[in-house]
């Protein structure tokens, strides 16, 4: 960690951008991180209730809290969105790229507007949302980016292709920025889960439950709160050496 900005802002007085932080992984990201006090900025895009009721959670660990609504695939929302965080005094020091939206489907069957709709939301995103904040970690010299990847952005998957594509494209994006911003003392790494027991998952019907569960090795899916804990490790100041990495936490399932 740079030295400067460990003197200039301690751990809990840093703050935390979660996209997509309304559900499923992104709530539990949010929480972790607000757990010990630390100022939360809750992104979402339509999920308003949703936003709040984890904005209500974060905010009985005393943490402050701020909601923000915001088309990830657009410049100027995101734009807008960093200026009403800068009025606020909530700047982030540590972004989570967690917004995403998955596709399944075979490769013949895409049309052109799920391709780039998906690209726009998993890739695009994490491009702006990361370009809009990161002048002021360069300023600093010290910043976190954690891109929430997935095991299929390593394997692939079949019928899941454009979704593959896009989590891949996430994981060069990470080993790629994390050499350019080393030496202004800011990480960047991706978690690549496997499967987590979240919305995603209502497809699913018990019988494809239980048959995906038994091809990994430890016998069930992943919490949203084990993610959510590696995506704490990693903003940590004593992670700091750690930086281009993909970690995938999935029970074994891809070693």
């Amino acid at each position: 960690m740079n030295a400067a900005g460990a003197a200039n802002k301690p751990f809990l007085e840093q703050t935390v951008l979660v996209t997509g932080g309304s559900r499923g992984i992104g709530a539990a990201i949010a929480m972790r991180f607000a757990s010990i006090g630390m100022n939360v900025v809750i992104h979402y895009r339509e999920s308003h209730e949703a936003a709040n009721e984890v904005a209500r959670q974060c905010m009985k660990s005393g943490a402050k809290v701020l909601t923000v609504s915001a088309d990830i695939r657009s410049k100027e929302q995101i734009e807008k969105m960093r200026e009403k965080l800068e009025a606020r005094g909530m700047v982030p020091d540590i972004v989570v790229n967690n917004a995403g939206i998955s596709h399944y489907g075979m490769l013949a069957d895409i049309t052109e507007e799920v391709w780039d709709d998906v690209m726009a939301v998993n890739l695009k995103g994490t491009f702006l949302c990361t370009q809009a904040f990161l002048p002021a970690m360069v300023a600093n010299k010290y910043g976190r980016i954690i891109n929430v990847s997935s095991v299929w952005g390593i394997s692939g998957a079949s019928c899941e292709v454009v979704y593959s594509t896009a989590k891949g494209g996430m994981n060069a994006f990470t080993k790629a920025l994390a050499k350019e911003l080393a030496p202004s003392g800011i990480t960047v790494n991706a978690v690549a889960p496997g499967v987590v027991d979240t919305d995603m998952m209502q497809g699913f019907d018990p019988d494809e439950k239980s048959l995906l569960q038994n091809e990994i090795p430890a016998g069930r899916f992943a919490q949203p709160d084990e993610i959510a804990s590696l995506v704490y490790f990693l903003a940590l100041p004593e992670s700091g050496y750690i930086t281009g990495q993909i970690i995938s936490p999935n029970g074994g399932w891809l070693t």
